[in-house]
């Protein structure tokens, strides 16, 4: 079910008010017009239902009819550990994350990334300093896929950090949660590790971290087992980063949302509980 993400809380009486972009979301492109309602989420993560009192002077003014809690997810939160692409990659990498429900996308350095991280980008041709203006615009891009995909997670983006903030933030994670689970996608099979085997202790927490296009370095690979960091080989391709995001992503919900569909066998294979 598609959700309306509400920027602002409506006013005493339960009336918003929606301009511009979004005005032109809601009406020229959802086509939605005075009488109709349509789903929406508060700040504050709270469900409502808004009725369209009236769509003229290119304002939407609607009326909040009901204010719910969310319920919880079954699924721990996941967390994209995503080593910053080139060029526009990061939007679609963050669109994805959004539509599938990723809570977290933390960018960062990579010894192999093209995009480098610089104080001021004009001391460094090849730097990018990633202004406010930059994670708003990846906050609005999490926005848009929220909505169109209905996920009734927010997706929080981190600003981009070097390595040693990154493990920093993973120190902390783990003193926050009882089970966190980091898993490593690599390009080479450092163990017989899969997705079903890391995922059937129940994680509550899930960290994915993918590289560059260059792979990690055997460096970062070191520092991220040395944290806890589960390595992994998806296949026997080598995926390009945008492309190992989504499909690592994707494996890890497909597999939290049906484990109880599945169960491990002795050999360490997996399989599905008959109904």
């Amino acid at each position: 079910m598609k959700r309306f993400v509400l920027s602002a809380a409506p006013g005493p009486e339960g009336i918003i008010r929606i301009y511009e972009k979004d005005y032109h979301y809601l009406v020229h492109v959802r086509r939605l017009r005075s009488g109709m309602c349509f789903e929406a989420i508060l700040p504050g993560e709270v469900e409502t239902q808004v009725r369209i009192l009236s769509t003229r002077d290119n304002i939407l003014i609607g009326e909040c009819l009901k204010g719910v809690e969310k319920h919880p997810t079954p699924l721990p939160p996941i967390a994209l550990f995503q080593s910053l692409p080139k060029g526009s990659k990061m939007d679609l990498i963050v669109r994805q994350a959004a539509e599938e429900g990723v809570s977290i996308v933390a960018p960062f350095e990579s010894e192999n990334s093209v995009v480098r991280l610089v104080k001021n980008p004009a001391e460094d041709a090849q730097g990018e300093s990633f202004s406010p203006q930059k994670i708003k615009r990846w906050e609005r891009i999490a926005r848009e896929g929220r909505q169109q995909s209905g996920s009734a997670l927010k997706t929080e983006i981190h600003a981009p950090c070097r390595l040693a903030a990154l493990f920093k933030y993973w120190e902390s994670i783990k003193k926050e949660f009882k089970l966190p689970l980091g898993i490593l996608l690599h390009q080479e099979p450092l163990e017989k590790g899969t997705f079903h085997g890391y995922l059937g202790n129940n994680p509550d927490f899930v960290a994915l971290a993918v590289g560059p296009e260059g792979g990690f370095s055997p460096g970062e690979v070191s520092l991220f087992l040395a944290a806890g960091f589960k390595p992994l080989l998806m296949g026997s391709t080598i995926l390009r980063t945008e492309t190992a995001a989504l499909c690592g992503v994707a494996a890890i919900r497909i597999i939290l949302l049906e484990r109880e569909t599945w169960t491990s066998c002795p050999t360490g294979s997996c399989s599905s509980k008959s109904p």
